[in-house]
């Protein structure tokens, strides 16, 4: 990347002076921004921002920017985080007998519509190894079965390890991660194939088609403890009738499905995603 910026994701008790407190910090160090955002949330009290600058000129090298800006969000009680825009960051894909969403991830990765390296596929069943060697992404078949979730539980983790992941992606995995899992490797996003927090658990589109729903929709959220109830990133809707079938919900979901996750793998990769509670603030 020829103009590398840094990226700052702040969220704080809501306070006077605070733009000004961490434009300051940037312009006072050299700094250019080139994106900036923000949000109060009053209920809760919060001040959200996104920052982001040139670090062309910037005078902290990248690795002082952490402990100075630090000395400035101590005192404001401040979640934060830093990240470069320059990062390649490494994605596994969770996959079980479905392809849509993990050809389509591949695909933009692959035209370069965001930054990451896919070096992992994992899946439940081997049905989907001939994505993997097409792509040159390494594939592991890891069966779960209730007597053996934690032992294969932790050959996940292992890999995830191996591999220096950074994100998981279940792109159609469809198997419930135990809590422990979410507790040691938090960073994960899915796809569920409704719209939340509508017919959530399994088969939803045949739920919708029950009620006689005239719009469906596909979600995409990070993952938690609480089964489809993670912080939600991105959704979408598309409307059908009482003429579609099942068959022609899950057709239309599909379509839905790739489009919503991959728009959550890129905001997210792009840092534009900022999380507090069970709610996120998307700075797009």
């Amino acid at each position: 990347m020829d103009n590398p910026t840094a990226i700052l994701l702040i969220s704080c008790p809501d306070q006077p002076g605070l733009v000004a407190k961490f434009a300051n910090f940037i312009y006072d160090n050299g700094g250019n921004i080139i994106h900036a955002d923000q949000h109060t949330d009053f209920a809760a009290g919060l001040f959200l921002t996104r920052l982001e600058w040139q670090l062309d000129g910037f005078k902290l090298s990248r690795e002082e920017i952490v402990p100075t800006f630090a000395k400035i969000a101590a005192p404001l009680q401040a979640n934060w985080q830093l990240n470069f825009s320059d990062a390649v960051p490494r994605i596994a894909i969770w996959v079980s007998k479905q392809n849509h969403c993990l050809l389509d991830l591949i695909w933009r990765q692959q035209s370069q519509e965001f930054l990451a390296q896919i070096p992992l596929i994992i899946s439940n069943h081997p049905d989907l190894k001939y994505v993997a060697d097409q792509f040159g992404a390494d594939f592991h078949h890891i069966p779960i079965k209730k007597e053996t979730k934690s032992t294969q539980e932790t050959k996940q983790l292992e890999l995830l390890k191996q591999y220096k992941i950074d994100l998981v992606v279940l792109a159609k995995y469809m198997q419930i991660l135990s809590q422990d899992f979410v507790a040691k490797f938090p960073k994960i996003i899915n796809i569920h194939h409704s719209f939340l927090p509508a017919f959530v658990g399994a088969k939803p589109y045949h739920q919708a088609y029950i009620r006689g729903v005239k719009i469906i929709g596909a979600t995409a959220h990070y993952v938690t403890s609480d089964l489809d109830a993670g912080p939600i990133i991105e959704q979408d809707v598309v409307r059908v009738s009482h003429r579609d079938k099942v068959s022609d919900l899950i057709r239309k979901g599909k379509d839905l499905e790739r489009i919503v996750l991959a728009r959550a793998v890129r905001l997210h990769l792009q840092n534009r995603v900022l999380v507090y509670g069970n709610r996120t603030v998307v700075f797009d």
